[in-house]
């Protein structure tokens, strides 16, 4: 904790209600002093939450409560901010009635922390197909919260994904595109673009000063000198001299199959990668139960649990809370250490 500093708690989307969400935010304040779980409300639908703890077998207090007054009433209940949509109990079961409240709970986060009622944001998952079949018209949650940060600022906005583990951060430079499309579709100015951002909310939100990166090459071997491949010398190693020349520590292109052992990831803060398995796949290998999937570029913090609605457990009691743990935790510090670094300005 920061002397000082107010620190509101931390706003908690319900996500999709027939996943696990329900069942590990519970989870999450059952733990709250044993595992150090910081002071969080959650947006969601009283009733339906009481519903699926007493279904899991793991019955809690629930207390409907405001924003102001969630962190008072913090370490006798779980404190939750009832929405206007009521939501269905029907774990594993998609439902697109479902679709106003997930959205609501999502705007009306982001909302809070524009306020600074909270001090960020953490997410539970949620299923794209539910949205998009009630009209959503956004890819997915990151590119909806970019929406929600631009009208909120009106500047435009480039949100970045971050994998956070205790022992590797990376970074997909492209995402959810067919591996055969990342050679036609990666170019120098995205790798640039994902570098300074990452770089800034590192020193602004991690406290790292002067931040390592680390970029992979996108071929086998970083290309071997151009016979595996002209990618990395024509678009990876130029980026890498450009952000070099801003005044950022940037390293690469290098082998994605020696970048990642102990004693390399002791070299860098950050691992920039090419596209979407180099990155997720050493990142969630190494952390896998507490790995947390970090939004950068936005103007509020966001972090969420590194995996899916799972609904092929929810209501079984069964799902393990340790993603939305490290969520919480993280987001704390990151307000923290923004907090305090605004303060030393």
């Amino acid at each position: 904790m920061i002397p000082g500093l107010p620190r509101p708690p931390l706003a908690l989307t319900i996500g999709d209600p027939s996943g696990v969400g329900p069942e590990i935010a519970a989870d999450a304040w059952r733990m709250r002093r044993e595992a150090g779980v910081p002071p969080f409300y959650l947006l969601a639908d009283p009733e339906q939450i009481a519903a699926r703890a007493a279904l899991s077998g793991k019955a809690v207090p629930v207390e409907v409560t405001t924003a102001t007054a969630a962190e008072a009433r913090f370490e006798r209940a779980l404190p939750v901010v009832a929405l206007s949509h009521n939501l269905s109990e029907r774990p594993g079961q998609s439902d697109v009635n479902n679709a106003g409240g997930i959205i609501e709970a999502i705007d009306r986060a982001v909302e809070d922390v524009g306020k600074g009622l909270a001090s960020a944001l953490v997410t539970n998952p949620i299923a794209k197909k539910t949205l998009y079949e009630a009209g959503f018209r956004y890819p997915g949650h990151t590119e909806y919260l970019g929406h929600l940060a631009e009208r909120m600022t009106g500047e435009a906005t480039t949100p970045i994904m971050m994998i956070a583990g205790p022992e590797l951060r990376t970074i997909p430079v492209t995402i959810h595109i067919p591996l055969s499309e990342v050679p036609h579709r990666l170019t120098a100015e995205m790798i640039l673009t994902a570098a300074r951002i990452t770089a800034r909310d590192l020193e602004k939100r991690f406290g790292i000063a002067n931040p390592r990166l680390a970029l992979a090459g996108l071929n086998p071997h970083a290309g071997e000198g151009g016979s595996i491949g002209k990618e990395d010398e024509e678009i990876v190693s130029p980026a890498v001299e450009a952000l070099r020349r801003e005044g950022i520590d940037a390293t690469g292109p290098l082998p994605a199959d020696t970048m990642f052992h102990a004693a390399a990831r002791r070299k860098y803060d950050a691992a920039l990668c090419m596209y979407h398995d180099q990155a997720l796949i050493p990142a969630k290998t190494l952390g896998f139960d507490d790995a947390v999937n970090v939004t950068l570029g936005l103007p509020f913090i966001r972090t969420s649990p590194d995996h899916g609605t799972a609904f092929d457990i929810a209501g079984k009691g069964i799902a393990r809370p340790d993603s939305l743990i490290a969520a919480l935790k993280l987001a704390r510090f990151m307000a923290d250490r923004q907090a305090e670094l605004t303060r030393g300005k």
